[in-house]
């Protein structure tokens, strides 16, 4: 395998992002990108998109039910004629061809007011020209009022079924995305609830894997530590209390979790009790794709439009 490498000319020239506000003012120093949303029919999607469009971060090429887009707009009193709107008012067919569209023309899809398993379904086809050669995976971005820089957690949003290999493509999805973002040697925790290989953890032994392949630079210059318990992950005073000798401990990038649910607990969590401002991709595919809960706030959504125009 191949070291995780970033071919964009950008960047190596990328200030590191090490808050939200600065996530907001890389985007808007590039040129707008064409975000794709499919079923856009949805206020929180449309507020956001009309605020990246004002500040330069997004145009938006919305798909869905005309007539509802239309009633959002009048109702947030922004301008239907500033996005190109297709009328599909089925669910799947806008997904679909939002996905034809930005495998072909666009710079990044927009997951709108659809379930998530009607919108991966299409997302995932191999007819649809958008995925790539690895796995997709969600990767979380939070900024924390306790921690001193930004954080990624994954994968918390689309494999529940992990075995090694798609564990490895996790790690190289979200070490590319922080390179994206000018980290140049990100720190990744593989999260476990010890620090020891136990047979009867089943992701210590992959872990204890992967690990491995980061000594020996196959993801890049990138520092990757496992198993590793949360604490430790967080504080050096934890890690020298259990003895873990450790370059991650207090630094850590990025979080890669056992399982699905233990990333979207922890992630909403930090959000919703933990003071969290959050947003989400998908990365992996040709495009990088926003899917977010349909729940997330206007200022969430406009994050990730942020985060997608970074990553496009």
């Amino acid at each position: 395998m191949k070291p995780t490498s970033d071919s964009s000319p950008e960047a190596g020239t990328r200030s590191k992002v090490e808050n939200f506000e600065q996530l907001l003012a890389g985007a808007q120093a590039r040129s707008a990108k064409r975000c794709v949303v499919a079923c856009a029919d949805d206020c929180a999607t449309i507020e956001a998109l009309a605020e990246a469009q004002r500040k330069g971060i997004a145009e938006g090429v919305l798909y869905g039910d005309e007539q509802r887009i239309s009633t959002i707009c009048e109702s947030l009193k922004v301008e239907k004629g500033r996005f190109v709107v297709h009328n599909i008012s089925s669910a799947r067919e806008a997904v679909a061809a939002a996905v034809k569209d930005v495998a072909v023309h666009g710079d990044f899809l927009m997951k709108g007011q659809v379930d998530t398993a009607v919108f991966l379904h299409e997302v995932l086809d191999e007819s649809s020209g958008l995925r790539g050669e690895r796995i997709l995976s969600h990767v979380a971005l939070l900024e924390l009022p306790s921690y001193h820089k930004v954080l990624s957690i994954t994968d918390g949003g689309i494999n529940a079924e992990l075995d090694l290999r798609r564990k490895i493509d996790i790690v190289r999805n979200a070490v590319e995305l922080a390179r994206l973002l000018g980290n140049k040697k990100p720190r990744v925790a593989l999260l476990s609830s010890v620090e020891r290989i136990k047979l009867k953890i089943a992701e210590t032994l992959d872990w204890a894997v992967i690990a491995r392949m980061g000594e020996q630079g196959e993801f890049g210059d990138t520092v990757v530590e496992g198993p590793l318990a949360v604490d430790v992950a967080f504080s050096p005073e934890s890690a020298r209390t259990k003895r873990v000798a450790s370059q991650v401990s207090g630094e850590v990038d990025i979080l890669v979790v056992p399982t699905m649910a233990t990333g979207n607990i922890l992630a909403k969590g930090l959000q919703y009790l933990g003071g969290a401002k959050a947003c989400g991709i998908i990365m992996g595919a040709r495009k990088p794709i926003v899917m977010l809960s349909r729940a997330d706030t206007p200022e969430t959504k406009l994050y990730s439009l942020a985060l997608g125009n970074l990553a496009s």
